[in-house]
């Protein structure tokens, strides 16, 4: 099939090779400059794959699909042509004294709608010591066992580099789409599919008939992200410091580097990051770190992620036209298979993603 694809964030990169490798034609559309242009909210992201904690606001399809997702993601990752970091170690979620109510309140919930094989596991403070000695500051701590994290920019990076078959039209935005077709600022262009995965840029223009057209209802949740370079620290998974105000994570990108952000804030605000965020996540990340005292602060980003009303995924098909939308902070966990489901629907029921790999 002759396929166009709006949109070059993860979604469109990772259909792109999918679709590519299963021989069809694929040509890809984006307002970004190049491959390496950072406008989508996929490079934007700290990589957690992390099923279990996402049950927080997620249900259990967004639970489903992450484990899903991770075993896609192990299949995928070695086939790609540039190197990617990936790991399936746990990850952790640690509390200062003081902040029980907080801890308390998000692992009863985990404990109440995860499976019990993946209910949060207490660990004591040497079990936390022997796992990871370079964190001092916290008094609680639980693992979860089988969440994972993927270097983000070295993914987004590798997908579009190993798509065959691929015509990428950068500095192209999409102005228009219907089944089939696809409408820039070159002109009209046709094919046997097409897939609308532009995120917030599919409520740019709204169609006559949007109230059937739920994708568009789409709203920015605002992420921030800090880069730390720091030289000795030892840190081998994914951290997540309960907080009663706001949650912080903390993920280690090898060899030197660690990333810090919030996991969500309502506002649609693009501008840089406020002094008031720098000093709040840092110092919890500190607080859970000592060692960050002399990491150096390299690179902040900013961006707006996804989210329907309901802060979960949806795709909608007609005959020609997939739209999928609404992956919120959950991007990264459940994009490989939130796109198989929607292949399955399109091609065969049966239709397995990691036979493309």
């Amino acid at each position: 099939m002759n396929i166009g694809i709006a949109g070059a964030g993860l979604l469109g990169r990772i259909l792109a090779l999918v679709l590519s490798r299963q021989g069809h034609q694929v040509s890809v559309f984006d307002p970004a400059t190049s491959a390496q242009a950072r406008v989508a909210a996929g490079w934007t992201a700290a990589g957690m794959l992390s099923p279990i904690a996402e049950l927080e606001s997620g249900d259990a399809d967004v639970f489903d699909m992450g484990l899903r997702s991770i075993e896609l993601w192990s299949a995928l990752v070695p086939t790609l042509r540039l190197p990617v970091q990936f790991h399936v170690r746990g990850s952790l979620l640690v509390a200062h004294r003081g902040d029980e109510g907080a801890a308390t309140r998000l692992t009863s919930l985990l404990d109440a709608k995860a499976p019990q094989h993946a209910r949060p596991q207490m660990l004591t403070r040497d079990q936390l010591q022997s796992l990871e000695p370079s964190i001092q500051g916290p008094s609680h701590a639980w693992m979860l066992q089988g969440e994972g994290q993927i270097h983000t920019v070295q993914a987004m990076q590798a997908l579009a580099e190993s798509a065959d078959n691929t015509t990428w039209h950068w500095g192209t935005p999409v102005i228009s789409l219907k089944p089939g077709k696809l409408q820039t600022a070159q002109g009209v262009h046709a094919f046997d599919w097409v897939f609308d995965v532009r995120g917030t840029g599919a409520r740019e223009r709204p169609h006559a008939n949007s109230h059937q057209l739920n994708c568009r209802n789409v709203r920015g949740v605002r992420g921030e992200i800090f880069w730390l370079q720091a030289s000795g620290l030892t840190l081998s998974r994914p951290v997540r410091l309960l907080h009663p105000r706001y949650r912080v994570y903390i993920v280690p990108r090898a060899p030197d580097t660690v990333v810090v952000g919030a996991s969500e804030i309502e506002s649609e605000d693009r501008s840089p990051v406020s002094l008031r965020s720098t000093v709040e996540l840092l110092t919890a990340a500190h607080s859970v770190l000592p060692e960050l005292a002399e990491a150096r602060l390299i690179h902040t980003e900013v961006n707006l992620r996804p989210a329907l009303l309901d802060n979960l995924p949806r795709i909608e098909n007609e005959q020609g036209l997939t739209r999928i939308n609404g992956l919120f902070r959950h991007g990264w966990l459940i994009a490989p298979a939130v796109l198989e489901k929607a292949l399955q629907s399109i091609f065969e029921p049966d239709f397995n993603l990691i036979q493309t790999a």
